[in-house]
């Protein structure tokens, strides 16, 4: 059966963005000509730029897929946990490993600030981490184990709590031990709001 053209391009872009976040997280976005990226994901250069305004768009794209999966996976903590509580202190152990895996060091940690601007990673940061914090700061005050407060403002300062702890592991000479300080100082603090 012949394939329609959405799929087509469908399979087209998701090939790009494969493509495209294999070699990123190997060798940064700077070390990655486009020709290399259109020759691995076996498409055209104007397949790329069908689909893509240019590389920096490409890279957006494949930004916006990490922080997604990123979002999804310390998500899962929280809602596999036996309690609220004990569910944002594993989604806190969750996002401080993910920290320290390559991929997401190189991407969304490194190249994501320098490559997008401050501004639009934080704004891809905040489309995808955000609301997860915002809906379980939420539950903590509906459940008691938070004292009533302006959660959307909470939920920002912890996103960018949680941010900056994530540049330190990322920029750190040992990210081992800049994790488990991280996860030190973001525990004693998180463990200080609660009721």
């Amino acid at each position: 059966m012949r394939r329609s053209q959405q799929d087509r391009s469908s399979s087209t872009r998701s090939a790009l963005t494969t493509a495209g976040r294999a070699l990123f997280a190997a060798r940064g976005y700077h070390a990655v000509p486009t020709d290399e990226v259109v020759r691995t994901a076996g498409v055209t250069r104007g397949a790329l730029y069908h689909h893509f305004t240019d590389k920096k768009d490409l890279f957006r794209a494949v930004v916006t897929e990490v922080e997604a999966e990123f979002t999804a996976k310390v998500s899962a903590e929280v809602t596999a946990a036996p309690d609220l509580a004990t569910g944002m202190f594993a989604a806190l152990k969750a996002f401080l490993d993910l920290c320290s895996d390559p991929e997401i060091r190189q991407i969304a940690l490194t190249d994501a600030p320098a490559v997008l601007g401050w501004n639009d990673w934080r704004a891809i940061e905040a489309e995808h981490g955000l609301g997860v914090l915002t809906e379980a700061l939420t539950r903590a005050v509906e459940e008691g184990l938070l004292a009533p407060q302006p959660v959307g403002v909470l939920a920002r300062l912890v996103l960018s709590a949680l941010n900056e702890a994530a540049l330190v592991i990322a920029a750190a000479e040992d990210p081992a031990q800049a994790r488990a300080d991280a996860e030190q100082a973001l525990g004693s603090w998180f463990a200080g709001l609660l009721a």
